[in-house]
C-alpha cells in the first residue's frame, strides 16, 4: 500500500498535523549561497571572461568569445521546421492560446481632468529588456518558454533575451523551436548563476536587462534572490503543489493521476485531496496503489506522497474551501459537479481548475492562463505571471494654475507639520499673492 497520510477535520490534532504537512523550509543552503555570491561577484567584475570560465567548468562548453554562444535566428527557425508535425502544431496551438489569453491582460494608460483643470492619470510603459532563464540539457521545458516569453511580447517588451544551458553542447530542439515560435529576440547557451549575473549586471556582450523571469535550480534561485533590486525578478518558486477538492463525482483514477502529475516533479512536491466522502477517499487510495507501479517516475511520486501528500476527510465542501484558503495552493482543482458554487468561496489560489475535465496538466501546457504561479502559500498575496509583470506604471500629474492654489495650501500645511520647510516653500511659491 502506498504511504500517504490520512487526515480528518474531526480529529483533535487535525490543525497541528495540517500545519506540519504544509510547512516547507525555504531556508537557503549556505554552501549554495556562498558559491553563488562568488560567481556573481566574478561576473560583475570580469564580465564575459567569467561567464566563459564558468560555462566551461560547469557545462563543459568551451568558447573563445561569448558571442560564439549566441544561437542564430536561422538555427531556431530550423529547429521549429524540423520538429515532427504533431509537436510543431501542438507548440503553435499552445502559443496561440497563451497569447490570446494574455492579450486580455494588456493594461492601457488613462487620465482624467478635474474641475479646476488639473489632469491626473497613469502611463503604462513596457519594460525595455527582459531576461528569460530556461533549464537546458536533457530537461525540456518548451511550455515554460511560451509561458514566460509570450506575456512579455504581448506587453511590448523591447528585447527578450533567453539564456539556456547546453551541458556538453546538448541542445534541446523543442526549447529552440519554442523560442522561435514565441519570438524570443536573442538566445545564449549559458546557464546557472553566471547566466543570471550576466543578465543582471550586463557584460561586454550581453546588455543588462530590467527583469529576469523563468525557473531554475537552487543555484539559479539563489542568484535571482541576490540580484533582486539591481533588476526585477518574477518570483523565487518553491516546490510544485496541487490541492483537489472532490465531491466523489469524478473518476477516482483521474484524481489519482492528477495527484501524480504534481508529485512527479520532485520528492518535496505536494499533492493533497480533500473530500467529505470517505468511500471516495478509499477509492482514490486504491487507484494510487494500482496506478503507481505503472509510472516511470514512481519512486519520485511515492516519496512525494509519503513526505507531503494527504487524503483529507472534511464535514462538507464549504469546510474544504476553508482549508484550501488556509493552504493557499499553487494549483486548486474543484473536481465537483457544480464548481461555480465553490469558486466564490476561494480567496487564495494560484490557478483554479473548475470541473472534472479541467485537469491541471492542461493548464500547464495549453489552456491559455499562465503556469508560472505562486507557491508556498504566497498565493495569499501574489498572482500568476502575466502581462502586468512586464509593464510599468507611471503617475501623471499636471496641476493647473487654479489647482495649485487649493492643493498648494494643503501641501504647505502638511509639509510644515512634517517639518520639511523646503517642501512647504516649493508649494507656497506657486500661490497667488493675497
Amino acid at each position: 500500500m502506498t504511504a500517504i497520510a490520512r487526515l480528518s477535520t474531526r480529529d483533535a490534532d487535525f490543525d497541528a498535523r495540517l500545519a506540519r504537512l504544509t510547512a516547507f523550509d525555504a531556508a537557503q543552503d549556505e554552501a549554495v549561497d556562498a558559491t553563488v555570491a562568488e560567481i556573481l561577484a566574478a561576473v560583475k567584475s570580469r564580465g564575459d571572461a567569467a561567464v566563459l570560465e564558468y560555462t566551461e567548468r560547469f557545462d563543459a562548453v568551451k568558447a573563445a568569445a561569448l558571442a560564439e554562444l549566441e544561437l542564430p535566428r536561422k538555427l531556431l527557425e530550423g529547429a521549429r521546421e524540423s520538429l515532427p508535425r504533431a509537436q510543431r502544431e501542438a507548440l503553435e496551438q499552445a502559443a496561440l492560446r497563451v497569447r490570446r489569453y494574455h492579450e486580455k491582460q494588456l493594461a492601457q494608460s488613462w487620465q482624467y481632468t478635474e474641475a479646476d483643470g488639473t489632469v491626473l492619470g497613469q502611463k503604462i510603459t513596457p519594460l525595455d529588456r527582459v531576461g528569460l532563464y530556461v533549464p537546458g540539457g536533457k530537461a525540456a521545458y518548451p511550455s515554460s518558454v511560451l509561458m514566460n516569453a509570450l506575456p512579455a511580447k504581448v506587453a511590448g517588451v523591447g528585447e527578450l533575451v533567453m539564456v539556456v544551458p547546453t551541458p556538453r553542447g546538448e541542445k534541446n530542439e523543442l526549447v529552440m523551436a519554442a523560442a522561435a515560435i514565441a519570438g524570443v529576440d536573442r538566445v545564449y547557451t549559458i546557464g546557472g548563476a553566471q547566466a543570471v549575473g550576466a543578465l543582471a549586471y550586463g557584460t561586454e556582450t550581453i546588455a543588462q536587462v530590467d527583469k529576469i523571469v523563468g525557473p531554475g535550480n537552487a543555484y539559479v534561485a539563489a542568484a535571482k534572490r541576490r540580484v533582486f533590486g539591481v533588476v526585477g525578478i518574477d518570483m523565487v518558486a518553491g516546490p510544485s503543489e496541487i490541492l483537489v477538492i472532490c465531491d466523489g463525482t469524478v473518476d477516482a483514477d483521474w484524481i489519482a493521476m492528477d495527484l501524480f502529475s504534481q508529485a512527479e516533479h520532485d520528492e518535496v512536491a505536494q499533492a493533497i485531496l480533500i473530500s467529505p466522502d470517505v468511500a471516495y477517499l478509499d477509492a482514490v487510495a486504491a487507484s494510487i496503489d494500482r496506478l503507481l507501479p505503472q509510472m516511470p517516475r514512481r519512486a519520485v511520486i511515492a516519496a512525494s506522497l509519503k513526505s507531503r501528500g494527504a487524503l483529507i476527510e472534511v464535514r462538507g465542501l464549504e469546510e474544504a474551501c476553508d482549508i484550501a484558503n488556509r493552504i493557499a495552493p499553487e494549483h486548486l482543482e474543484l473536481a465537483v459537479a457544480e464548481p461555480e458554487k465553490l469558486v466564490e468561496r476561494i480567496r487564495h489560489a494560484g490557478a483554479i481548475f473548475m470541473g472534472g475535465y479541467s485537469s491541471e496538466a492542461i493548464g500547464d501546457y495549453c489552456a491559455g492562463p499562465n503556469h508560472v504561479l505562486p507557491t508556498s502559500r504566497s498565493a495569499r498575496f501574489s498572482s500568476p505571471l502575466g502581462v502586468y509583470d512586464f509593464q510599468k506604471r507611471s503617475s501623471l500629474i499636471q496641476v493647473s494654475a487654479e489647482g495649485a492654489q487649493t492643493l498648494g495650501r494643503v501641501a504647505v500645511t502638511l509639509a510644515e507639520g512634517e517639518g520639511l520647510q523646503a517642501h512647504a516653500r516649493s508649494a507656497a511659491y506657486r500661490l497667488r499673492s493675497k
